[in-house]
């Protein structure tokens, strides 16, 4: 007998600090990458190769957004708090109830704002969120 699994984008959580994210656009919403360099090596003139491990445990978090979420407020304020006075960092928990995977990070910052437009129809805002110490769990 195969085994059979359920998705349901509904079931993803996303909480930033005491915010829970929402207004997500209608196709990939989260995006969790690494942002260290991996594991990387060198080869010496004699062909010896070296590798080193990188230890960082940063990864970037992208977070795309209906345009009018209340979740582009909430992170365009923590920007600003950021550079006001440091005081702009929050931890992150990435949860999905369903596939058991679960993704967090007790610092993170927004890095940069999302950019912004409008046209005919509604459009999605992609921030970027820098997440110190990440854990896939």
């Amino acid at each position: 007998m195969s085994r059979m699994t359920t998705y349901n984008p509904r079931k993803v959580t996303c909480a930033l600090g005491n915010h829970m994210a929402g207004g997500f656009a209608d196709d990939g919403f989260i995006t969790i990458e690494p942002a260290g360099d991996g594991t990387s090596y060198v080869i010496g003139a004699d062909g010896e190769v070296v590798r080193s491990i990188d230890p960082s445990s940063v990864y970037t978090v992208k977070l795309s957004l209906l345009q009018n979420s209340r979740t582009n407020t909430y992170l365009q304020k923590m920007y600003d708090k950021d550079h006001q006075d440091g005081s702009g960092t929050f931890p992150v928990n990435i949860h999905d109830l369903l596939g058991r995977e679960k993704f967090t990070s007790g610092v993170a910052w927004v890095a940069k704002p999302a950019s912004w437009g409008r046209g005919k129809a509604q459009t999605n805002r992609e921030w970027e969120i820098t997440a110190a110490d990440g854990e896939f769990k």
